[in-house]
């Protein structure tokens, strides 16, 4: 269990390194689906976060070697579904599974390409948020504003 009595794996003392990306996956056009850049726009004002952010549609192979030059990493997405805590942190471990086109990848397999092709491995996390409304629509639920809330809270409290 971790501080908040919760089974996460929460990245304590990593997120205070420079050396962190943050990557907001989503697309603010879908409702909910934003919830990873609505993260990211959050951190804007947030002194006390000195790592770097990039907002992407969906995970591609170049991406491997962005994080290869971070010692951390943590990847923001929304997620379909229902979380005790309307968040969850994750460990984010490297997968060679990969589908049909490689146009899409999941931050395990940019992970494991990362590795692979650059032999880097930073530290991986993975920040799921858990969001109600996936259709086309500008604007986060009610909910998943509040879930949103709560992330940033944990996040706030990983940095400082």
């Amino acid at each position: 269990m971790n501080a908040t009595g919760t089974n996460q794996a929460r990245p304590q003392g990593l997120l205070n390194a420079r050396n962190t990306l943050l990557v907001g996956i989503g697309n603010n056009s879908r409702a909910d689906d934003g919830l990873g850049w609505a993260f990211l726009d959050a951190l804007e004002n947030w002194p006390d976060f000195e790592g770097d952010i990039e907002y992407r549609y969906q995970l591609q192979v170049e991406d491997a070697a962005l994080i290869a030059n971070y010692d951390s990493v943590v990847f923001i997405d929304a997620y379909q579904g229902a979380l005790p805590e309307g968040f969850r942190w994750e460990v984010c471990q490297p997968a060679a599974r990969f589908e049909f086109s490689t146009h899409a990848l999941s931050p395990g397999s940019v992970l494991f390409l990362c590795q692979d092709l650059y032999q880097a491995s930073p530290a991986a996390f993975t920040l799921a948020v858990a969001g109600d409304e996936w259709g086309l629509k500008e604007g986060l639920s009610v909910r998943a504003q509040a879930n949103l809330q709560h992330a940033l809270h944990s996040f706030r409290e990983l940095i400082t």
